[in-house]
């Protein structure tokens, strides 16, 4: 059988290859949104269709809940057109379970797929409607931490921000240009309350969101494109929210293993493609069972009842501290960690790496150790109990086809939040002591390390897309492994980059330190293995 709406209707079929099915009448629900919309989420990846999408189908299958969620795309829009629309926008989810047994389930909550693409005026004026409809009641998105910076590291606009901003909301292409565009349009129609919702994996993520749509709003003003109420009403918290979240859920890309098992239950055409962004994705999305997603309760318009759905809806210091306690200490440390030293040591799987004594004992100690005392408990879930989760069962999960290649991609724009919280907290509480720190600075200079592109075999090592791979390599011109005596401080000025790091690392006295690691890597091969064992 086929994943697509008409292949639905033999049930049976699908109950004999261990397949939940949707309960609810996907014809009905889709014309319900079309209707009254309330929900479109930007960014179409594994962590939208196997998690986000997911939630408003456990309200649709309770018959909490009517209508879908729209899903939009403003980067890779080959997902929509090779993944969404063959399918029917239908997503086939398999649960990885610890004791290598799967759930499987097809998602159907997804009333729509639209490229939001100001090319294409059509689908434009589709997406256009659906912000103008005063139904819609939240915009969330799982774009990456880097889909709403507008500047590089210096403060200058990228060049996409910079057209956007001299040409005004028609042919926007930042994604944060289009959903300006997009609020510009429901400002005009009635200025109807809405929130937008950020789901991505960052620190303080509804900050980011509503800073950078601000950004771009108010340049729009300066050059005639926006009035002054426009502006009014984006920063009237009664009219439009910026809600933070934290979201933990590990979706992998697509397993062979999965791939292979679902055709032997006869399900065709799941087949993983690469899209002309390079984005590797299949038909169905394969992902672990643990999943938490902590909300700030502020929508002004309503809101679905997701709490049915397991999501915490709290305040946003609580939602700071979850995140908090997640992306800077018990678990995104790790695996940046994991990532980097992983792809040195010769590793494709983070499970594996978690039968490594040495990599198992750098992340409890990152974790455990220096982590954990910096850690504000956030009440609704116990940092011990997340963090033991996490070390235990999750990233040890042999079924987890996890990549460290995968954790590695743009840690440019991560390691601010995964490091450089924990570093400035141990620097303003007086009863700790940031010299005392070692694992997460070994972190740091194994990151260093693997941006030279050797492995610890001292044989060439590809190197996770990052928008800072190409200025970083730069500065690291000229050191090579096996040559300690070619470093002469080309670290220092990436070590002092407050904004990579979230503090400058030389004034806060973990430079040196970093450097003498750094230096006792590139020794030659086997150093990166050598230093790991001296410091452990």
């Amino acid at each position: 059988m086929k994943l697509n709406k008409a292949s639905l209707q033999d049930v049976s079929v699908w109950k004999s290859a261990d397949v939940t099915l949707p309960q609810f009448d996907i014809d009905t629900m889709v014309q319900a949104t079309k209707q009254a919309p309330i929900w479109v989420h930007f960014g179409a990846g594994n962590i939208f269709r196997g998690f986000i999408a997911r939630l408003q189908q456990q309200l649709l299958n309770k018959g909490l809940a009517q209508s879908g969620v729209i899903a939009a795309d403003t980067f890779d829009y080959d997902i929509i057109n090779a993944i969404y629309a063959p399918h029917d926008n239908l997503t086939l989810l398999v649960s990885l379970n610890p004791d290598g047994s799967t759930d499987r389930e097809v998602v159907a909550s997804i009333a729509d797929s639209i490229r939001a693409d100001s090319a294409d005026s059509e689908e434009m004026a589709k997406l256009t409607a659906v912000f103008e409809n005063p139904s819609l009641q939240i915009v969330s998105f799982t774009i990456t931490e880097k889909g709403y910076a507008l500047a590089d590291l210096q403060g200058k606009y990228f060049p996409v921000v910079e057209a956007d901003i001299k040409n005004g909301p028609t042919g926007a292409r930042h994604a944060m240009s289009v959903v300006t565009g997009l609020m510009l349009a429901r400002y005009r129609s009635g200025a109807a309350p809405l929130a937008l919702a950020s789901m991505d994996n960052c620190s303080h993520n509804g900050e980011k969101l509503r800073s950078a749509v601000l950004d771009i709003a108010k340049a729009w003003r300066e050059n005639g494109f926006a009035d002054d109420g426009f502006v009014t009403y984006l920063e009237d918290d009664t009219k439009v929210t910026f809600p933070w979240s934290m979201i933990d859920k590990i979706t992998p890309r697509p397993s062979e293993i999965v791939e292979r098992s679902l055709a032997d239950s006869g399900i065709e055409g799941m087949a993983p493609i690469i899209t002309s962004k390079n984005t590797f994705i299949a038909p169905f999305v394969n992902a672990e069972v643990p999943q938490y997603l902590v909300i700030e309760d502020t929508f002004p318009n309503g809101r679905p009842p997701l709490e049915e759905a397991g999501v915490y809806f709290t305040d946003r210091e609580t939602v700071n501290n979850t995140e908090r306690m997640k992306v800077t200490t018990c678990l995104n440390p790790l695996h940046t960690a994991l990532a980097v030293y992983g792809c040195l040591l010769g590793y494709t799987s983070i499970a594996a790496e978690m039968l490594d004594a040495d990599l198992k004992a750098l992340v409890s100690h990152i974790g455990y150790d220096e982590g954990m005392p910096v850690v504000v408990d956030p009440g609704i879930l116990s940092p011990m109990d997340f963090i033991r989760e996490v070390i235990d069962q999750r990233l040890p999960n042999p079924f987890i086809p996890d990549a460290p290649q995968r954790i590695a991609t743009d840690t440019s724009q991560k390691i601010a939040i995964r490091f450089g919280e924990t570093i400035k907290s141990y620097i303003a509480r007086g009863s700790l002591d940031v010299m005392e720190l070692k694992y997460i600075p070994l972190a740091i200079a194994g990151w260093l390390r693997y941006l030279l592109a050797v492995d610890d075999k001292n044989e060439p090592m590809a190197v996770s897309s990052d928008p800072m791979l190409h200025e970083l390599q730069s500065q690291l011109a000229g050191i090579a492994v096996g040559n300690p005596k070619t470093y002469h401080g080309q670290l220092k000025p990436i070590l002092s980059n407050s904004v990579l790091f979230a503090t400058d690392l030389c004034k806060a006295g973990l430079g040196d330190k970093i450097e003498a690691m750094f230096c006792e890597m590139i020794a030659g091969p086997g150093a990166v293995r050598a230093t790991l064992k001296k410091y452990l």
